[in-house]
């Protein structure tokens, strides 16, 4: 399995690391001109969640940005996939109000809705620009909204179990454990062996990644952050935790990468 360590430092870009899932909005306010290929790969996020969580919708076309992340694309010497601009449906991005001390504007849009504009951007995206690596997202918050928005793929012509990527939203912010792993398995079955889990948690490794075919994970600077101190090496490197330390992260994303080889391979106690 894949697995992509995410950061929102640019700065690693250019560093020796492991995969990367960076932001889009970790990038479109630099020199464009200045930027230089990258040293290692990495997989492009949209940002969607950012996007409707702080407007309720998205403010850039399809067309804004197919230019935006087709300069990135060719500068930086090319992602490994780029994600869409996908429409998340958790309850918070569709109804508004306040989850965990942050501010959600609210689309008021029904999950249908949610779900259509996904397949539509998808469909536009790969039809503006079919060279660049855009891959195509399920959204749903049920498992048979999931299925719905498969059969709407299926209805426009498009399969998704013949892709090499198909990333799964709405996944990551949800305290529900089993209620993910239900979800991937009865994805899994219905042919999608090519899944990528969006910030997939720690507590997660041990339940689903036998279903995915790739993910990315955030979850090493929550827990640095948790620790409030600097972790064993970086007493000295001037920062009171490691919640942006590449040195923290690379530890952590290759004690999670030893993980899911033994959960793949049944050794995992």
């Amino acid at each position: 399995m894949k697995f992509y360590l995410g950061t929102h430092r640019t700065s690693w870009l250019w560093r020796d690391t492991p995969p990367l899932c960076i932001p889009r909005q970790q990038l479109e306010n630099r020199r464009l001109d200045q930027l230089e290929p990258m040293t290692g790969e990495a997989m492009l996020d949209s940002g969607g969640f950012t996007e409707l969580q702080k407007f309720g919708q998205w403010t850039w076309t399809a067309k804004q940005y197919v230019d935006l992340v087709d300069e990135l694309h060719t500068r930086l010497n090319g992602f490994t996939w780029i994600a869409p601009q996908d429409w998340m449906c958790e309850p918070a991005v569709i109804h508004g109000g306040t989850f965990k001390g942050k501010h959600f504007a609210g689309t008021g849009l029904s999950v249908r809705e949610h779900i259509e504009r996904t397949v539509s951007n998808g469909l536009e995206l790969r039809a503006l620009a079919p060279h660049l690596p855009i891959k195509y997202a399920l959204q749903g918050y049920a498992i048979d909204e999931y299925l719905l928005c498969l059969d709407l793929y299926r209805q426009a012509g498009v399969d998704l179990t013949a892709e090499d990527v198909v990333g799964v939203g709405s996944v990551c912010r949800r305290e529900n454990t089993n209620e993910i792993e239900d979800l991937f398995r009865e994805l899994h079955g219905a042919g999608l062996h090519n899944m990528h889990g969006f910030g997939v948690k720690s507590g997660g490794f041990n339940r689903y990644v036998q279903y995915l075919g790739s993910a990315d994970s955030l979850a090493w600077s929550y827990r640095a952050r948790r620790i409030q101190a600097p972790s064993p090496g970086c007493e000295n490197r001037g920062h009171i935790n490691c919640a942006n330390c590449l040195r923290f992260a690379t530890r952590w994303y290759h004690e999670r990468v030893a993980q899911i080889e033994d959960l793949l391979t049944g050794t995992a106690s």
